[in-house]
């Protein structure tokens, strides 16, 4: 399952050093370490969005350099998944009308989109 948006996906796709399609693939894995966390992540963070699919959080700066290093995850990946993750945010924030809000909360934390399981 991937819970990113895929307006945001193909921004993040755009801007990101991997390739467009290997972009779906790596959000699904990561997807797949976070799924099962999302207990803890709604104990442990700010939940600022939640739909149907989905739950959006911020976390504390620096945190996708431990999900990068639970997964083995190259650089370049990390980066992309992050800005997948962030778009999907931006665009959360878009549709609620709170973007100038989060886009001031991004410069001290960062984002984290956690699928629900079905």
């Amino acid at each position: 399952m991937n819970p990113i948006d895929g307006n945001a996906l193909l921004l993040a796709a755009a801007k990101a050093s991997v390739g467009p399609q290997l972009l779906p693939d790596l959000v699904e894995h990561v997807q797949d370490d976070l799924g099962p966390r999302l207990g803890e992540y709604r104990r442990r963070y700010e939940l600022v969005h939640e739909d149907e699919e989905s739950c959006v959080f911020f976390v504390e700066a620096g945190h996708w350099e431990e999900v990068s290093a639970r997964l083995r995850l190259e650089r370049r990946e990390t980066n992309a998944v992050e800005r997948a993750h962030t778009e999907h945010l931006r665009r959360v924030g878009s549709e609620l009308g709170r973007r100038g809000e989060f886009e001031t909360a991004l410069e001290i934390r960062e984002a984290v989109v956690v699928g629900k399981e079905d």
